[in-house]
């Protein structure tokens, strides 16, 4: 039966695809530059002087572009001031969620191997709340323009289970399949899936990143995946809906494994335009003030670029009266502003923000 885009795509088909081989030789020659690219990203954190900046802000920008795709738009600015601190507005309380759920997933692989449960757990914390499968018919996929419905997921709870079953089997089987391109064809599955009633393209490109730590080629969510899928978005939808319609799995798998390069390629020249940052205001820092030849407090001020006096005397065993000289100073010098958000008093490293928000 030929695929309806308005039937429910019950006849999703199991992985791996049947016939198809799925490394011809563009895809081997695409997947060696996706690895030579991460490998070179991986490097390059291990050069900074405090990798656990890649920690802190990636995830945060990965968070911002992965919501972008679904429309939900907020700025860097707004989600690195309120990142410890909470509020702001409604989209922005979401990519923190985004941010939250992706670490969750993260610690969650640590323990145990990838499942739907984990997919389960990253997308309940995208909500706020417990998301099960959907059990509810009727969810239809629609072309946000003109309406028209282009896509039916599979209906019924215990068929969902099914095939994320299969979909785990696929993700973990003991076979010679390059993990680049088990991700990219097990990205396809789940959005096909489409296993929860909403949050799953959030969800599934947490799982990417997953994925890619669970096959030993990242140690930790720093690449900013998702930027990269915006950047060609009409592609990545057009792509996906392309497997469905014409089995057309050899461009999808070339397109995502251009995305985990491109993403690997920008990731390290933020790395390095982050490293070059450091230098040059540590050796400003500490002409400006003897907390600036303080380890700890140059890193405080490269952990986040908006930093409070409290967190500088509690990470450098300071004073309040200390830590606020040492950051008066600092905006004296011109290395930070301070700004009043609120009650808050907050220290803005400029330049860092720049180099983290702009594209590179």
């Amino acid at each position: 039966m030929p695929w309806n885009p308005q039937i429910p795509f019950n006849e999703l088909p199991p992985l791996p695809p049947a016939g198809l081989d799925l490394e011809p030789k563009a895809v081997l020659k695409a997947t060696v530059d996706a690895r030579t690219a991460l490998a070179t990203l991986a490097q390059a954190g291990h050069l900074l002087t405090n990798p656990n900046v890649l920690m802190y802000a990636l995830p945060i920008l990965e968070a911002q572009a992965s919501s972008e795709i679904e429309n939900i738009v907020t700025t860097a600015d707004e989600l690195f001031r309120h990142a410890d601190a909470g509020g702001g507005n409604q989209a922005t309380q979401e990519a923190l969620r985004n941010r939250r759920a992706l670490f969750s997933g993260v610690e969650a692989i640590r323990a145990t191997p990838l499942t739907g449960q984990t997919a389960a757990l990253i997308c309940s914390e995208l909500h706020g709340r417990d998301m099960a499968v959907r059990a509810v018919p009727g969810t239809r996929i629609a072309n946000p323009v003109t309406r028209e419905i282009i896509y039916a997921p599979p209906e019924g709870a215990g068929l969902i289970r099914d095939k994320l079953a299969d979909w785990e089997r696929f993700v973990h089987a003991d076979d010679d399949l390059d993990p680049l391109v088990r991700m990219a064809v097990a990205h396809y599955q789940f959005e096909a899936i489409h296993p929860f009633h909403d949050g799953n393209g959030r969800t599934g490109r947490a799982i990417n990143i997953l994925m890619l730590i669970e096959a030993g080629l990242l140690q930790d969510p720093v690449i900013y995946l998702s930027r990269a899928i915006n950047a060609r978005k009409n592609d990545y939808y057009r792509l996906l809906r392309a497997v469905t319609a014409e089995g057309a799995w050899i461009e999808w798998i070339l397109y995502m494994l251009d995305v985990v390069r491109d993403a690997a390629v920008s990731t390290t020249r933020k790395i390095d335009a982050i490293r070059d940052c450091q230098d040059e205001i540590a050796e400003r820092a500490r002409a400006a003030t003897p907390g600036g030849r303080d380890a700890q407090f140059l890193d405080v001020l490269f952990a986040q670029p908006y930093c409070r006096i409290s967190t500088v005397a509690e990470k450098c065993g300071v004073s309040r009266q200390t830590a606020s000289s040492w950051l008066h100073a600092l905006v004296g010098a011109g290395l930070l502003n301070d700004a009043k958000f609120g009650r808050d008093l907050l220290f803005v490293n400029n330049e860092f923000l720049d180099v983290l928000t702009r594209p590179e």
